[in-house]
């Protein structure tokens, strides 16, 4: 299985995905026709638009994209497809319409048949266990909280630390993951910004500028530089 599971697709001061070209640039190798999965659609923005502007830097990169919304079905785009790109946005959007589609079950045969699979922020949330985890609003109600479940643990994307001095007196993320912890029992990456998990086979390791944040039932927290 080949993942890269990624926080973010923009950190601040740079472009759309330029701080990530040479890892992606490596990841997709043996990859040149990428299906862009545009269903987590930020801002409302539509299926069209989003994948205009991933194609925009997969293009200029050497890569061949279309989005999923361009195929008459799910067996017909990931038949295309070399390799899968699932952008941000809602996960439970993104969830809901990957079930409705036929898409879940037809990416996730390709992934665990060994084509490669990108996904950051919603996208990287459906690598995980569940969604449970997600920070986004349940906007929709998509028929299960379940992720493809291609590695033993979910993921709280965009992960931020407390403030030191902050009078913020809502929960942190780290008090929302313990409530989830009152009820489920995988253990919880907090993936920073400017971090990614790249995942060949049974090996994973944690790349980019920032330790991550494991969070397990029943433990104190603990920062993580090797997954």
């Amino acid at each position: 299985m080949n993942l890269l599971i990624v926080s973010t697709s923009t950190v601040h001061g740079k472009s759309y995905l330029s701080y990530l070209k040479a890892e992606c640039i490596d990841f997709f190798a043996a990859a040149p026709k990428i299906l862009f999965i545009p269903f987590a659609r930020p801002g409302g923005m539509s299926h069209h638009d989003y994948t205009s502007k991933a194609k925009e830097v997969f293009e200029s990169w050497g890569f061949e994209m279309r989005g999923a919304h361009e195929f008459e079905d799910a067996e017909e785009g990931c038949r295309w497809a070399d390799g899968f790109f699932t952008g941000g946005g809602n996960t439970f959007v993104l969830a809901n319409t990957l079930q409705e589609s036929g898409y879940f079950e037809a990416i996730d045969a390709a992934v665990r048949d060994g084509k490669p699979y990108m996904g950051t922020s919603a996208g990287c949330n459906m690598t995980g266990l569940s969604i449970g985890t997600t920070n986004d609003m349940p906007i929709v109600y998509p028929p299960s909280f379940d992720a493809w479940g291609w590695v033993p643990f979910n993921i709280n994307p965009h992960y931020l630390d407390p403030i030191e001095g902050s009078t913020h007196m809502g929960e942190t993320r780290e008090t929302r993951i313990k409530e989830f912890h009152q009820f489920n029992s995988q253990p919880v990456y907090g993936l920073r910004e400017g971090s990614w998990i790249r995942v060949h086979g049974d090996t994973m390791v944690l790349k980019g500028e920032h330790s991550a944040r494991l969070f397990q039932q029943g433990h104190r927290a603990k920062e993580i530089k090797l997954i």
